[in-house]
């Protein structure tokens, strides 16, 4: 196992620049989530720890090498891809000990560390099997084995489920979660799906235009966003945003108006009269009231456990959750109310997050 260091890490196509400056450590044994839109260069960056892209500038340590210029092949990494890329004509087995293989270790040692990393991954009984005879499920657990052979000091994994339907994808987070935690393997894994980052994760890296937006464990972005961009990505269904102005301000308190509506919010003093603003309420903490934000139904989701509801407010929309099974339905006119315990206040023009 071994620590990994980003460190002002840049990356250049021609005259383009798609990472700027990028700086992440990450610790020994943990697991960190790099999340992002599609775009945001959290998959080349992941190709540049492993020495499958170039970096224009910066360095990459793992452990207590520098391995800027190093081949993938003596980085003591092992990569798990979005596409299985398992061997059609091998079997389980052979798949698994391929790498080990090429590297002419012996036969009888390749055989115990496929026992090994089968009896962890539950694929003993499939060893003498095909890909082909194999479920998706199986088919990423044999990519997965292939990885814990080698015994490397970080797995990197790029978007691993997203071949994978709801249900195995669910599973499978579970398995990737439970394996880390037996193997305590440092991992860094890509995905652009914030509920994965966040059930998974450790740390959380998000990235936005090749830049690092926040870094923390996932229920410090959730509670305390940085800004109104991580807000607005972490958390399904997204945070509401509204665009408002402080009215008035003092005695921890503050006055603000939202859509012609003027609301009540505790915690905050010394903002400026006019200054403009965003309002982050997360759509479990709104709830109907008889005076508050003045909303129509759009569309009703019910769950199961919840019911999701998207209100059309003023211009724009908003989307609440309730655990409660209120009887709403299309066209319904309501007030809704905020958890004055859980709001966010965000800058207008620079997005930042207003402390109280």
């Amino acid at each position: 196992m071994a620590e990994v260091a980003v460190k002002q890490v840049r990356k250049s196509y021609g005259d383009t620049e798609v990472i700027h400056g990028i700086d992440v450590d990450i610790t020994d044994g943990e697991f960190v989530v790099l999340v992002g839109p599609s775009g945001c260069g959290k998959s080349t960056l992941l190709r540049m720890i492993a020495g499958l892209e170039e970096i224009t500038s910066g360095d990459i340590h793992i452990g207590e090498r520098r391995v800027n210029h190093l081949p993938p092949n003596q980085r003591d990494i092992a990569m798990v891809f979005q596409s299985y890329a398992l061997y059609p004509h091998k079997t389980v087995e052979a798949n698994m000990g391929f790498s080990l293989k090429l590297k002419k270790m012996d036969k009888a040692a390749i055989k115990k560390r496929v026992a090994d990393a089968a009896e962890i991954l539950g694929l003993t009984p499939y060893l003498g099997r095909y890909p082909r005879a194999l479920s998706g499920g199986q088919r990423q657990r044999v990519a997965m084995g292939r990885a814990i052979v080698r015994d490397p000091q970080v797995f990197l994994f790029d978007e691993p489920l997203s071949n994978l339907d709801a249900k195995l994808r669910v599973q499978m987070r579970t398995e990737i979660r439970e394996l880390h935690q037996r193997l305590q393997t440092t991992t860094i894994y890509v995905t652009h799906d914030q509920i994965e980052a966040m059930t998974m994760a450790d740390k959380i890296v998000v990235l936005n235009g090749g830049n690092v937006e926040q870094i923390g464990s996932p229920l410090d972005l959730y509670d305390r966003p940085k800004n109104s961009f991580v807000a607005s990505f972490i958390g399904s269904p997204a945070m509401n945003l509204f665009d408002g102005k402080i009215e008035k301000s003092g005695a921890d308190n503050v006055q603000v108006s939202v859509g012609g509506t003027v609301l009540n919010l505790p915690g905050f003093n010394d903002l400026e009269p006019g200054r403009a603003v965003r309002l982050g309420v997360r759509p479990e903490h709104l709830q109907l009231a008889e005076t508050g934000l003045p909303a129509t139904v759009r569309v009703v989701e019910p769950t199961g456990p919840e019911i999701h509801v998207v209100f059309q407010f003023g211009a724009g929309e908003l989307t609440a959750v309730f655990r409660e099974r209120h009887a709403l339905s299309t066209g319904d006119q309501v007030h809704l109310g905020i958890d004055t315990n859980h709001f966010h206040l965000f800058g207008a023009d620079d997005g930042l997050r207003i402390e109280p």
